[in-house]
C-alpha cells in the first residue's frame, strides 16, 4: 500500500514539472544555503528553537539532524538536514506524513536524484527540496524553505 502511495505521489509530482519564476527563484535561494555535502555522522544539531517563521510541528524522517537554520527575515528560514533515511522513503515521508500534518503540497517536481515542492498549511508556506547526497552515499538532504503566512 505505502509502494502504491509513493508511486502515486510520484507521479503527481512529475505531472507538475513546469517551475514558475517564483519557484525557481525559491530554489536557488534553498541552493544558497548550508552546506549540503555534510554527512550525518559529522552533523551537529542546530540550536532550538529555530529562528522565527519556522513550523514547530514540523515532522522530520527517523536519523535526520537538522543542522543549519538559517533565518532570511521577510524571506523567511532555511533549515538543512541530512538524514540515513533513502531518498525514496524521504519523498515518501514529504508526501505522506508531512502532508498529514497539515503542509500540503501545492505544486513540485520530482527527478532521478532530486524533488523540490512548494508547500502550504497551518499558518505557514515555503518549500521543500530532497536531494540524494553526493558526498555521503545512503543519506538525503532535506531543506526545508518556511514563511510564516
Amino acid at each position: 500500500m505505502r509502494a502504491a502511495l509513493t508511486g502515486l505521489a510520484l507521479v503527481a509530482l512529475l505531472a507538475t514539472g513546469c517551475e514558475s519564476d517564483e519557484e525557481k527563484a525559491a530554489e536557488r535561494e534553498l541552493g544558497k544555503a548550508a552546506d549540503r555535502s555534510t554527512c550525518l555522522a559529522d552533523a551537529q544539531a542546530a540550536a532550538t528553537p529555530y529562528p522565527g517563521g519556522v513550523p514547530t510541528g514540523w515532522p522530520w524522517p527517523v536519523a535526520t539532524v537538522v543542522f543549519d537554520a538559517e533565518d532570511r527575515g521577510a524571506d523567511g528560514t532555511i533549515l538543512t538536514a541530512t538524514t540515513s533515511t533513502a531518498f525514496t522513503d524521504v519523498l515518501a515521508f514529504l508526501n505522506g506524513t508531512v502532508s498529514d500534518a497539515g503542509y500540503a503540497v501545492t505544486s513540485g517536481e520530482t527527478e532521478e536524484h532530486d524533488a523540490e515542492a512548494n508547500w502550504s498549511g497551518n499558518g505557514f508556506h515555503g518549500r521543500w527540496a530532497i536531494r540524494e547526497s553526493g558526498t555521503c552515499p545512503g543519506e538525503t538532504v532535506i531543506q526545508v524553505l518556511s514563511v510564516k503566512d
